[in-house]
């Protein structure tokens, strides 16, 4: 394995990319990074991935990767105890969990769980661990300081997400196919109810003002409002179609639901959980932010960005900025929102003040900008660029590019180490993890020779068809494409002469729910998990 290094000097720029860490190498083996932890206590940031069997951990102060971590594939969830100084890895394919020392690295023991384990949250108050496990209906309960399975608790069909309220010491579970959400107590590990909200529970919020959890149901077009402390259904509120994002206002006690089919927003009052009122956007609304230098609410939507008064809820402004809207991000010292235009390859710069639009910040041609991150530390945001395999620093002040970065290939998601000011990129098909470091003095860069190993599928959920890219060696060898339900029946096959690169595939025929989609090729398979819906 070959790794070309670069090194520019430029005392004008205080941007260096500091290192690349190739996650593939002798010490490490992750393939297309998708969890990320930290630990505090000994500034590491553990990487786990669909593939590679392991956990890379890299040392937040030099960078360096300092351990590999046996584990199993397919890790879906990492997650931290702060109490015990201990890690661990939801391994979805061999239904283990893996417990790590935060100190030593050392793998502490492998715990059994059930099929599938998905999601993970924390209980701080009584040091447990939570783990759903998708495929076997139960979430295991993990004792933080013995490492013991404490009991495994059997909630409804597709648990899928998990939430913690502090105020009354209880864990929420979202259970996707049966439209339940179920309510643990956190002292006894026991079922306190299970409440039917809409179809297809996928988002949970927790309000701590009220003591309410919010669920989004993402078939029924509703948001159902479940009291913390009683543990009732306080009501089901009809949203728009397919809600998509959920925000909160704590200024005003509200709370936002974007609608992705309906081209609207929906205000819930967070105190009566009364619909206030339904505001009609732009096509397509995915992504919500909330200011609150002047309690303003924005929704991007595929062309535009609507702005709402977070007082009124009237519309203040609707902003042109191109097609293929994705990310928002938010910059408190300038009163700025910065929005990432996929398909115009540019990022609009908002005025929070006026919310007229300041600029348009080009990225290049075919660069697709799809994530974004703010450093509040320097005042600068950090656009990755998923086609052009790079990433642009943004000046918050003057809302001018102070460099463009190459990292791995495929960008697409950013988390930010504060105690070294770093940030870390994860580069989805060329299995790595990048770091940009901020500093005064010169400008380093340093890039592999890298290819895309991984296809890419999207639109992924998606109703009518699915897009599937393969690099030109996978193409070459392609065998066929097949679609599996998750009992494991063959639902649909694509024989390889139907098929070009890039081409939308039907899925006419083939009920919503969940799907394994298997790509054959001559030298190895690939399978992602798809979701249909209608």
């Amino acid at each position: 394995m070959f790794c070309i290094l670069f090194l520019f000097i430029n005392v004008a720029s205080a941007q260096w990319l500091e290192t690349t860490i190739y996650v593939p190498d002798s010490l490490c083996g992750v393939v297309c990074p998708q969890a990320f932890t930290y630990n505090a206590t000994n500034n590491k940031i553990y990487i786990g991935g669909a593939d590679g069997n392991c956990v890379v951990v890299i040392d937040g102060a030099t960078n360096q990767k300092i351990a590999r971590i046996p584990t199993s594939t397919n890790i879906y969830a990492l997650c931290w105890n702060p109490t015990n100084n201990k890690v661990y890895c939801a391994n979805y394919n061999s239904n283990t969990m893996t417990v790590i020392d935060g100190a030593s690295n050392n793998v502490i023991t492998t715990i059994p769980v059930d099929s599938e384990p998905c999601a993970l949250v924390y209980n701080p108050t009584n040091n447990k661990v939570y783990c759903a496990n998708y495929n076997s209906n139960t979430v295991t309960v993990i004792d933080g300081a013995s490492n013991g399975v404490i009991t495994t608790i059997v909630v409804q069909t597709g648990p899928y997400a998990l939430v913690y309220n502090p105020t009354n010491n209880k864990v929420y579970c979202a259970n996707w196919l049966s439209n339940t959400v179920t309510v643990i107590d956190g002292a006894s590990n026991g079922v306190i109810v299970t409440r039917n909200v809409g179809r297809w529970p996928w988002i949970l919020v927790y309000n701590s003002t009220n003591n309410k959890v919010y669920c989004a149901n993402n078939w029924d077009a509703t948001v159902t409002v479940i009291d913390g402390a009683s543990n009732g259904v306080i009501t089901t509120i009809a949203v728009g179609s397919e809600p998509y994002d959920l925000v909160y206002n704590p200024t005003n006690n509200k709370v936002y639901s974007a609608n992705n089919y309906s081209n609207t927003v929906t205000v819930i009052d967070g105190v009566n959980n009364g619909l206030i009122t339904t505001i009609p956007v732009g096509g397509v609304p995915r992504a919500l932010a909330y200011n609150p230098t002047n309690n303003k609410v924005y929704c991007a939507s595929y062309h535009y960005v609507t702005v709402i008064d977070g007082a009124s809820n009237g519309v203040i402004d609707t902003i042109f900025v191109g097609f293929g809207i994705h990310p928002l991000a938010y910059n408190p010292i300038n009163n700025k929102v910065y929005c990432a235009n996929h398909d115009d390859h540019c990022v609009d710069v908002i005025d929070g003040a006026t919310d007229s639009l300041i600029t348009s910040i080009y990225l290049g041609w075919s660069s697709c900008p799809c994530a974004l991150a703010y450093n509040p530390t320097n005042n600068k945001v950090y656009c990755a660029n998923y086609n052009s395999n790079n990433v642009t620093v943004i000046d918050g002040a003057s809302n001018s590019v102070i460099t463009t970065i190459a990292v791995g290939v495929a960008p697409r998601a950013f988390t930010w180490n504060p105690v070294q000011n770093r940030i870390y990129v994860a580069n989805c098909n060329s299995s790595c993890i990048s770091v940009i470091r901020d500093v005064n003095t010169v400008t380093e860069s340093r890039s592999l020779n890298a290819s895309p190993l991984l296809p890419q599928i999207y639109p992924n959920p998606t109703k009518k068809y699915i897009h599937i890219a393969l690099n030109a060696k996978s193409m070459d060898s392609l065998r066929d494409i097949r679609i599996y339900d998750i009992l494991g029946k063959l639902v649909k096959v694509v024989d390889r002469k139907e098929l070009k690169n890039g081409q939308a595939i039907p899925l006419e025929g083939i009920n919503a729910g969940i799907y394994f989609l298997k790509i054959n090729t001559d030298n190895k398979a690939f399978i992602n998990k798809i979701i249909i819906t209608k």
